[in-house]
């Protein structure tokens, strides 16, 4: 969800601006508040600023003909070795992109699509309908819940979206009761260790960051897969 074409970062950003102011109300002692910068909400969980998401207005960003050279996502759906039966949710699914390359091989399990913009579920809903899809399930999920089913997925993926939850604990904690203890999350974040990756920094994570955050929510990090063209593919799993 990154934005380094100029005309469309500039227009993203200022729809981000606007649309969300507001969400750093907390009093949870697990967030800092102070004076952020353009690209955050002034929020920070372990010294990281949370940025600010990417309104559905750049839905077509997310569906741009170059994605699949510039972040390779077959291979990101290869890494991920998703069998027949598997159960799998995109959270932060936007306007499905990963979502309908994924279904195609799940011939006997279930993609769960969620997000928290009605706007992206209902384009995923419109094109679930024109392909006749019935492996996909739409979740509208909140600011701190994934809203799926306890003990009921057994991957899950994140691209890109990881780095706006407002509430990342409260995230991580709801994914966790999804997951089945077995389960993995694929967290896939442009690699903040490398400053010639043209996206803007609270748009990036480095791997000692994301190892911090989800260790102190019960995650270890099982391998980092480097094959990815920009991103980190970090496999998590329960501790």
């Amino acid at each position: 969800m990154k934005n380094y074409i100029p005309p469309i970062f500039i227009t993203i950003l200022v729809l981000c601006f606007f649309q969300c102011k507001g969400q750093t109300n907390s009093t949870n002692s697990n967030y800092t508040f102070q004076k952020g910068s353009f690209d955050g909400i002034g929020k920070f969980y372990k010294g990281r600023e949370i940025s600010h998401v990417m309104g559905y207005q750049g839905i077509n960003w997310l569906e741009r003909p170059e994605r699949e050279k510039e972040e390779n996502t077959s291979r990101l759906i290869k890494n991920m070795n998703i069998a027949p039966g598997d159960t799998i949710a995109d959270i932060g699914a936007g306007s499905g992109y990963h979502v309908f390359k994924m279904v195609l091989q799940v011939s006997e399990g279930l993609i769960y699509a969620a997000d928290i913009q009605p706007e992206m579920l209902q384009a995923i809903r419109d094109r679930k309908k024109k392909e006749g899809i019935d492996k996909i399930k739409v979740i509208k999920g909140t600011e701190k819940s994934v809203n799926l089913p306890e003990n009921s997925v057994d991957k899950i993926l994140m691209v890109d979206v990881y780095h706006e939850f407002s509430f990342p604990v409260e995230m991580l904690t709801s994914m966790y009761k999804a997951l089945r203890p077995d389960g993995k999350i694929f967290l896939i974040e442009y690699r903040g260790e490398d400053a010639t990756i043209p996206i803007k920094k609270l748009h990036k994570m480095t791997e000692a960051q994301a190892v911090k955050e989800f260790r102190a929510n019960g995650f270890v990090l099982q391998e980092n897969i480097d094959n990815l063209p920009w991103q980190h593919c970090m496999v998590f799993i329960k501790e």
